[in-house]
């Protein structure tokens, strides 16, 4: 990752709401896009979550809105909340929550990170936010980053309140997880599920809970990585733009769940309109570009590449995310409107 690139990141700056993304609100003004911290229960577990509504926002009228689904690692203050604010400023109203045994919601032990409970989430966010004043409930939208980008298109490929649905970077957590990031860790496969099976059996037996991924990184390990990926995600979470609730650990045993998860699978059941984004230079892309293939369900669909950016660029550098979100706001526009709505 080049020094000038680290040095136009935006750094933790001081922000009521805790959002670390550059250009974040850090007040509430009447007449432009305002952000509403809001908790609700979901299985039994407190969910934190930041509803984002338009400029001069009416709930007597109606609006499109778009669930935002974070990272693996992720929180709602970081890459989530910087696209459901610019959303917000496109007139949608846009949630982001933080996952279950995530960030700021509950749930014990903490980061676990099993793909039905992100999938779940996700129908969650849509379960608070079609009830929530001046949400046009047949015109809700779906927007996936990263790993919530592979949740995003298992939600959507059986719940049909979302009548379009979006991705952006989407990386594919349980194929990674078994197979290791391009394929490196197939001679390991059948070593880690036993390790995750010894975790699981250890949680049972003595409630003692065994972590993966718990290692502090520096930046001179960062800088050895041979993936873009992760060299930067590095920069991103640990440095640019860090949070305290967000950590890439999550509990071993997870990965019972993790590594036998493909978010390509069913990808024919998507029959709404589809956008995948990916930077032309992500090392990610074979991600996206799998899934997209296999999605033969629906009768609009559509690969948007981000000339020059790689995976974690999308994030947060102006211009690329500037390319995505006008991008998204076509599709959005074209999807998820009508003459009835406030838009």
């Amino acid at each position: 990752m080049s020094a000038s690139i680290i040095a136009a990141a935006q750094t933790k700056p001081v922000n009521p709401f805790g959002l670390v993304y550059q250009n974040a609100l850090t007040k509430n003004v009447s007449g432009e896009v305002n952000i509403h911290p809001v908790t609700y229960k979901l299985n039994g577990i407190d969910i934190s979550a930041n509803v984002y509504t338009p400029a001069h926002y009416d709930p007597a009228k109606h609006y499109a809105a778009v669930v935002v689904a974070h990272p693996n690692g992720g929180v709602k203050e970081q890459v989530a909340g910087l696209y459901a604010q610019r959303l917000a400023e496109l007139g949608y109203i846009a949630i982001a929550a933080d996952a279950s045994y995530q960030g700021a919601s509950g749930g014990l032990p903490r980061n676990v990170d099993k793909p039905a409970f992100r999938i779940e989430d996700i129908r969650g966010m849509a379960d608070f936010i079609t009830q929530y004043a001046g949400v046009d409930v047949n015109h809700i939208g779906l927007l996936g980053i990263c790993g919530g980008g592979g949740y995003s298109l298992k939600a959507a490929q059986t719940d049909k309140r979302f009548k379009a649905v979006a991705t952006l970077s989407m990386f594919n957590s349980g194929v990674v997880r078994r197979n290791g990031f391009m394929n490196s860790g197939l001679a390991t496969i059948q070593q880690r599920l036993q390790q995750a099976t010894e975790a699981r059996a250890l949680e049972a037996t003595k409630g003692e809970i065994l972590y993966a991924a718990d290692t502090e990184i520096t930046d001179e390990m960062a800088n050895q990585m041979p993936y873009d990926l992760y060299r930067e995600g590095h920069y991103y979470y640990n440095r640019t733009h860090a949070h305290p609730n967000s950590t890439f650990r999550y509990t071993l045993s997870s990965l019972l769940d993790l590594m036998e998860f493909d978010a390509a699978s069913n990808m024919d059941l998507i029959n709404q309109p589809l956008l995948m984004i990916a930077g032309s230079k992500a090392d990610t892309y074979y991600m996206t570009d799998y899934a997209f293939n296999l999605a033969t369900g629906t009768k609009e669909k559509e690969l948007f590449l981000i000339p020059g950016a790689t995976h974690i660029q999308t994030y947060y550098v102006p211009e690329f995310v500037a390319l995505a979100i006008n991008k998204l706001n076509t599709f959005f526009n074209k999807n998820l409107h009508d003459s009835n709505q406030s838009k």
